[in-house]
């Protein structure tokens, strides 16, 4: 095989983990890349990234909130994410955003679209309070329908229970 077409097949295999990586941990997390360390709209590291952005969303404040099993009530230790995206949100007064609920793959499709609905509108609930108008978020439910980790197990079914803030 030709050396420089085997070495340019590496690098994409090399760049592609890297990648896969960074999903997987934001994913997760939920926190996304600068998530845990707050650097609200600094971009920190990544030049390309836009403020006000849905990648500077993810990459500064967290994207995503995580739920219990049948639960739709935001747990302590999720509140700081809506706190930090109410803060991102005031920031950027011209960004409006959709919170997507969703549920694992137990239950039936119609109890999963009524769950995944209670947990966006509890998100939002959330995202109000902390000073956003209510005109700037939209919800709405994919129930089971869209996971973010396939597979029938408790690692997969914990990275499915979740709401997803997007900039529109």
């Amino acid at each position: 095989m030709n050396p420089k077409l085997l070495g340019a097949v590496a690098a994409l295999a090399l760049l592609a983990a890297c990648e896969s990586s960074t999903d997987q941990n934001a994913a997760a997390t939920g926190a996304g890349a600068g998530g845990a360390a707050g650097g609200l709209g600094t971009g920190l590291g990544s030049g390309a990234v836009r403020p006000g952005s849905q990648e500077d969303l993810v990459a500064n404040v967290g994207d995503r909130v995580f739920f219990a099993t049948d639960r739709s009530t935001i747990a302590a230790d999720q509140r700081p994410v809506l706190d930090r995206q109410a803060t991102w949100l005031r920031q950027y007064p011209q960004v409006t955003v959709t919170v997507e609920g969703h549920a694992d793959e137990r239950g039936t499709r119609e109890y999963n679209l009524a769950l995944g609905q209670r947990r966006a509108n509890a998100a939002r609930d959330v995202l109000v309070a902390g000073g956003v108008g209510g005109s700037r978020i939209n919800t709405i439910s994919y129930g089971k329908d869209r996971p973010a980790a396939l597979g029938s197990n408790e690692d997969a079914w914990a990275q499915n229970r979740r709401a997803v803030t997007v900039v529109r």
